[in-house]
């Protein structure tokens, strides 16, 4: 099996172009979860609508830089097909949204797209 320097990562270590030429394992991949969960969260995903026609579209801004600029993009788009659009920002990427901005989109909204970008 042939690998590369971006795809082995052995007990932890990123291994070196002359580690990778002579590795006697398989290539593997490390993923590590961001959250520090202990144990994995599991969540059911809602089903999707299968249109959007008629449905109130609500934008999340999560305050991070220029996920605005992605957001007025998507607004322009869905407004040209006649959708309803409400805007909304978080205070600080750093936090998840407050209790009552959630309850404020959950009740106004169908739907939700939230913005992430750098």
């Amino acid at each position: 099996m042939s690998a590369t320097r971006d795809d082995v990562v052995m007990s932890g270590d990123v291994l070196t172009a002359g580690d990778v030429a002579t590795a006697a394992r398989p290539a593997t991949r490390v993923l590590l979860d961001p959250t520090s969960e202990r144990t994995v969260a599991t969540r059911t995903l809602l089903a999707r609508p299968e249109t959007l026609v008629g449905s109130r579209i609500g934008l999340l801004d999560i305050s991070k830089a220029r996920g605005n600029v992605f957001l007025d993009r998507i607004q322009e788009r869905f407004e040209a097909r006649g959708a309803t659009v409400r805007r909304y920002s978080k205070p600080t990427f750093t936090k998840p949204a407050p209790v009552d901005l959630r309850h404020e989109i959950s009740t106004q909204c169908d739907v939700v797209i939230e913005a992430l970008a750098d």
